[in-house]
């Protein structure tokens, strides 16, 4: 920050914020913070010490935001809530000829007196640092690591020498002629527009390096099932020689490995030796040939089908560079954004659903109407299933006066079931009880919302507020899931 500029915002702050209490701080990295003052109408102290770019002005944040942002407190921060916290800043000023400004506070012990506390913010490039001076100018803390005389915990303040520091950045403009507004939102909207920046190049380099990443894969694996659909031959001579064997097994004459037959496919059907194994017959050579050109045969289509997908790939993910490439010369990060976010669907898609651990050890049917239907075992499982797998609008069947399996009706919303579907479950109610076997049974059934369990009671046994009857014949009648 350029010493134009700094005096400004340190003119705007000693108009805001002397008589004002230092409050809470937040902590968003190891060399910058924010201070609450007290005057949301301007914002919070933002303070950074880092020596690329040095910088106090007010910024204006959520407070749920800021919270978002900020990470623990360091011991530095610890010790400035310490030795400042409560107490109240009486002055404000900076250096005639330096980027050094010095914040006065009234502090109170736990006495019940009052001291002074001295905070020096000083922004001086590579020598940047934040301390914290007791009332005669002593040094108690400092944040970074300090260099020279005048600059360490126990001597008293002073600024530091002209070859410690670096004159300010030179991509900073000055805002000496900035109008309208205050100074600390003209230099903070500078900053969020660096930051937008640097956040658009970060992930336009990212979403172009992850697509050509890909289509390089994708070539070397084209070049890779180019070289295998080289190395797989011609399936036809495979398949020729299976031929000629058959057709030379009366005639063909062998001597050891040396096999000699009549070359019926060429011109004037020569005599050719082969090489074959004594003990391997013509008709397992021949059937041996049939399964290369069979294999080979196969691997080509495989190879050529393969082949076809990189390709289509590879037109895809071209196409889907040129779209990145646009989007970066028309700085649309939102297009960049829905990038990032497809690269992580389908993966999340692509992953294998496992059942849920509930359902385990339950009967799952599908009812006509497409509903699932969910029937407990034991005792235990009827309690899992209604108080644990169960929602609010599932319906919930049971025999009525008899012990038996809890039956839930899977409903996502609050539409009524079909009857039909109702019926259906209500018979694997009546068929999973105790009266399985007698010709008619009354079921109970009721939302699950409207059903409680008894304090201290045995598992599987519930209290209905409200309920209807339906009588059936039992019968599993559905289709297993």
């Amino acid at each position: 920050m350029n010493q134009e500029t700094l005096r400004q915002v340190v003119h705007e702050l000693s108009e805001l914020l002397p008589g004002r209490f230092f409050g809470r701080i937040f902590q968003f990295s190891p060399l910058s913070l924010a201070i609450d003052f007290g005057v949301r109408d301007h914002g919070y102290l933002f303070i950074s010490v880092e020596p690329a770019d040095p910088r106090m002005y007010l910024i204006k944040r959520r407070t749920r935001d800021l919270e978002k942002a900020s990470t623990p407190l360091a011991s530095f921060a610890q010790s400035l809530r310490a030795t400042f916290g409560g107490g109240s800043l009486t002055s404000i000023s900076m250096d005639e000829t330096d980027r050094v400004v010095r914040l006065s506070f009234d502090v109170a012990t736990e006495l019940g007196d009052s001291h002074q506390a001295i905070l020096i913010v000083q922004l001086t490039g590579r020598a940047a640092n934040l301390f914290i001076l007791d009332e005669d100018g002593t040094i108690k803390h400092a944040w970074r690591n300090p260099q020279g005389e005048g600059q360490q915990p126990g001597q008293l303040y002073r600024a530091p020498p002209l070859q410690t520091r670096d004159a300010p950045p030179k991509h900073q403009p000055s805002f000496v002629d900035a109008v309208g507004g205050s100074i600390s939102e003209t230099v903070d909207n500078y900053y969020l527009g660096l930051a937008a920046e640097v956040e658009f190049e970060k992930l336009a380099s990212s979403v172009l390096a992850v697509v050509r990443k890909e289509i390089t894969r994708r070539r070397k694996l084209q070049a890779n099932l180019a070289k295998d659909l080289a190395s797989q031959g011609n399936p036809e001579d495979h398949k020729r020689l299976g031929d000629l064997l058959l057709a030379n097994i009366s005639t063909a004459t062998r001597s050891g490995n040396t096999l000699q037959v009549t070359d019926y496919f060429a011109d004037n059907t020569p005599l050719i030796e082969l090489e074959l194994d004594e003990n391997t017959t013509l008709q397992d050579a021949a059937a041996e040939s049939f399964s290369r050109y069979s294999k080979a045969k196969r691997g080509l289509e495989e190879i050529n089908l393969r082949l076809s997908q990189v390709d289509e790939e590879i037109r895809k993910l071209g196409e889907k560079q040129a779209i990145i490439e646009a989007a970066i010369t028309n700085r649309d990060i939102d297009t960049l954004r829905s990038f990032t976010a497809a690269a992580v669907s389908p993966k999340l898609a692509g992953k294998k659903q496992k059942a849920s651990p509930a359902l385990t050890g339950l009967r799952r049917y599908l009812s006509s109407d497409g509903y699932e239907v969910i029937v407990g075992r034991s005792a235990r499982d009827n309690d899992r299933l209604t108080f644990g797998v169960a929602r609010p609008n599932d319906l919930w069947l049971h025999a009525g006066d008899y012990p038996g399996s809890h039956v839930i009706v899977r409903n996502s919303s609050r539409a009524e079931i079909p009857q039909r579907t109702i019926l259906e479950a209500a018979q694997l109610a009546a068929k999973f009880s105790q009266a399985g076997n007698d010709s008619k049974v009354n079921i109970h059934y009721t939302r699950r919302k409207f059903l409680s369990k008894p304090k201290g009671a045995a598992a599987g046994l519930v209290r209905m507020t409200n309920f209807k009857t339906i009588t059936v014949v039992p019968g599993e009648n559905l289709k297993r899931a």
